[in-house]
């Protein structure tokens, strides 16, 4: 029997499960707009960002077609991931990016008195836990 994913190691990204996703969270996030018939688009818009001496993309996994609101889902949440999001926060302030954490009171890293949600709060992002919250889904559009 095959892998139950497709490899996306060459492009340097994690698996992609058999259900397209990849991981269970963005499944579940998935399940849950589509029982809500909320549309949206999954890792369809490609967003520019400078690296230090080099150009990068960011493939944020939700965009809200309603809203504009972008979600990024995420169980672990390393340095470099927050690097990312601080550099595209900087660069596209006017985009509005949103985190769902499997687990927001967990530490960014092993005996750090840092969790997700405290990072989430110091650097300005809205964040929830789980799921995208019924709130963020009924927001009038924001984005010029």
């Amino acid at each position: 029997m095959g892998r139950p994913w497709t490899s996306n190691r060459a492009a340097g990204k994690a698996p992609r499960l058999a259900n397209g996703f990849r991981s269970g969270l963005e499944k579940k996030i998935a399940d849950d707009l589509s029982d809500k018939g909320i549309p949206f688009d999954y890792e369809k818009l490609k967003i520019t960002y400078t690296v230090p001496e080099r150009q990068a993309t960011y493939t944020p996994d939700f965009v809200l077609l309603d809203n504009g609101i972008i979600v990024e889902s995420k169980g672990i949440f390393d340095a470099d991931d927050r690097k990312k999001h601080l550099l595209i926060k900087q660069q596209h302030p006017d985009l509005d990016i949103r985190l769902v954490f499997s687990r927001a009171n967990a530490p960014i890293y092993k005996g750090s008195p840092t969790t997700h949600a405290n990072w989430a709060d110091h650097h300005g992002f809205k964040w929830d836990e789980k799921l995208i919250p019924d709130a963020w889904l009924k927001e009038k559009p924001t984005r010029k």
